[in-house]
């Protein structure tokens, strides 16, 4: 069969990547063609445009390239035109894969998968109708996407969470904490992970907070999960020269962490799988008013992925005004020094874990999509 498959964004690429291995398995004269990045190339078939000259993230970068965002829509066009594939499978990328199956639906009878959810349940939640209407089926991630979807009068399905497979894969790689240290240049003080981000935006916003807690917790190592792409970049941050930074190897930092300052975002929940005690920080610019306009755009009462799937508060947030040196002192002491804390997060972490299951979200997507072609 032939399956083109759109990632607009690096993890899409590397969780199309995986789909695409499981369904190998399934079907071995799998074709592919693909919007994506170099995980999925490693795959095979054809990369038709990588995803580093499709990400455009806000109004004022959109409004920038809209000829390139035209130029990307036409390309797949004529490409799934052309070649004419048995299913086109879509990866979060909501902006630009929406219209994608509204064009294949209303131009073809080529079926529409969609991989992975956007956060309707945050913000644009009026973007179901499109779903409904262009995406013929919906494989979810988080559980509680099943009720969302429910109330509208669509049925989803729910294959677990991938996070979970790249991480359990990971596992298998992990160092002893005694090699790690000697070969990233640490010492034997307890770690304090800082991941800041993978923006230079939002790393400027939210890493130098982060960084004036090492005068607090001088018996405490500060080492920030670097991007190899950003290495440049973190030399402008001021007190970046007193912290080591590690590239590439967040995982690897994080299993021989003690705590975590985490951005909000897929980094809360990769975290909380790896159990460890964790601060979330959210930097809002325009301060009280920007932070008040973000609470009346989103719908949910909790940016981090941990607290929303547990539906409670697990881990703090610190948001927009409240994410302050002051503040973070104050949460950070509770899962440093406070053993009770920690262990009521880390027994809240497991609760979340079970909720989320078992790994093998892609090996499950696979078998559904492969299944359902009998049915076209």
């Amino acid at each position: 069969m032939k399956y083109f498959i759109i990632a607009g964004e690096a993890s899409g690429d590397l969780h199309a990547s995986n789909l695409m291995e499981q369904i190998k398995k399934m079907d071995v004269n799998a074709q592919f063609q693909y919007f994506g990045g170099d995980k999925m190339k490693e795959q095979g078939g054809i990369l038709i445009r990588h995803y580093k000259k499709m990400s455009f993230m806000g109004f004022i970068s959109v409004a920038k390239n809209l000829d390139k965002i035209f130029e990307n829509f036409n390309l797949c066009k004529t490409s799934i035109t052309q070649w004419q594939p048995d299913i086109v499978i879509l990866v979060d990328y909501p902006g630009f894969n929406l219209k994608v199956a509204k064009f294949v639906k209303e131009t073809t009878k080529i079926p529409v998968h969609y991989y992975i959810s956007p956060k309707l349940w945050a913000w644009k939640e009026y973007r179901v109708r499109s779903i409904k209407k262009y995406v013929d089926r919906m494989y979810t991630i988080f559980p509680f996407e099943t009720d969302f979807y429910k109330k509208y009068g669509y049925d989803v399905t729910y294959v677990g969470n991938p996070i979970l497979d790249s991480i359990e894969s990971k596992k298998k790689t992990f160092l002893p904490k005694d090699e790690f240290l000697k070969k990233n240049g640490l010492d034997e003080r307890p770690i304090i992970a800082m991941l800041a981000g993978s923006r230079q935006q939002e790393i400027n916003d939210s890493l130098p907070i982060m960084l004036s807690m090492q005068k607090y917790y001088p018996e405490y190592q500060f080492v920030l999960a670097g991007m190899e792409i950003l290495r440049d970049n973190y030399k402008t941050i001021q007190g970046i020269e007193n912290v080591k930074i590690v590239y590439e190897q967040t995982y690897d930092l994080l299993n021989v962490s003690f705590a975590a300052l985490v951005t909000s975002g897929t980094a809360t929940l990769e975290t909380a799988i790896l159990r460890i005690p964790q601060v979330v920080c959210y930097h809002v610019k325009a301060g009280k008013l920007g932070y008040n306009i973000l609470k009346k755009m989103v719908k949910i009462p909790y940016v981090s992925l941990v607290n929303i799937i547990s539906r409670k508060e697990v881990v703090k947030e610190l948001l927009g005004p409240f994410f302050t040196e002051e503040n973070l002192k104050i949460e950070l002491d509770k899962i440093v020094n406070d053993t009770e804390n920690r262990n009521r997060m880390l027994q809240e972490y497991d609760a979340m874990i079970a909720d989320l299951g078992m790994p093998g979200a892609s090996r499950r997507a696979a078998i559904h999509i492969t299944s359902m072609f009998k049915e076209y």
